[in-house]
């Protein structure tokens, strides 16, 4: 009987460790670059060194942006005096004390219980702050703001 359960153990922390590598794989531009490998091999070679660092840039289409950045936190629609945009927002919790808590699955900061337990969610004095908007305009990135 305790053979079983240390086996049962061992075979439960090997299946939580292959979740937890398959999940992470995911959240990385060579990951979704390897789930979309047509569209990353008719790209420029500068548009795909700028995915592959994780970057968007000036005229990328919605396709690039997600194989650079992965999907937006938000979309937003902005009207002003030049029409209407929609804006990707890249959003970041952090206390009261600037302390990150989460920062997308890309960029995201690992704590204990990772992917499962959002500890950002039940933070009491969090606070969201969008890090990155990508803009678009007619189908294409017309600006991107960052925070430094």
């Amino acid at each position: 009987m305790k053979i079983d359960l240390v086996h049962f153990r061992a075979a439960s922390l090997v299946g939580v460790l292959l979740a937890a590598i398959s999940l992470a794989g995911c959240a990385t531009p060579e990951a979704r670059i390897q789930r979309s490998p047509e569209l990353f091999a008719g790209l420029t070679a500068s548009d795909q060194q700028t995915i592959k660092e994780g970057r968007a840039a000036l005229g990328f289409t919605p396709e690039m942006v997600k194989l650079a950045l992965g999907d937006p936190d938000r979309i937003t629609t902005k009207t002003d005096a030049a029409g209407v945009s929609e804006v990707w927002r890249y959003t970041t919790y952090e206390s009261d004390a600037g302390l990150y808590l989460y920062r997308g699955y890309y960029h995201r900061y690992y704590s204990y219980g990772d992917p499962f337990f959002p500890y950002y969610m039940n933070y009491s004095s969090r606070r969201d702050r969008d890090y990155l908007k990508v803009t678009f305009t007619g189908g294409r990135v017309s600006a991107i703001e960052e925070e430094r």
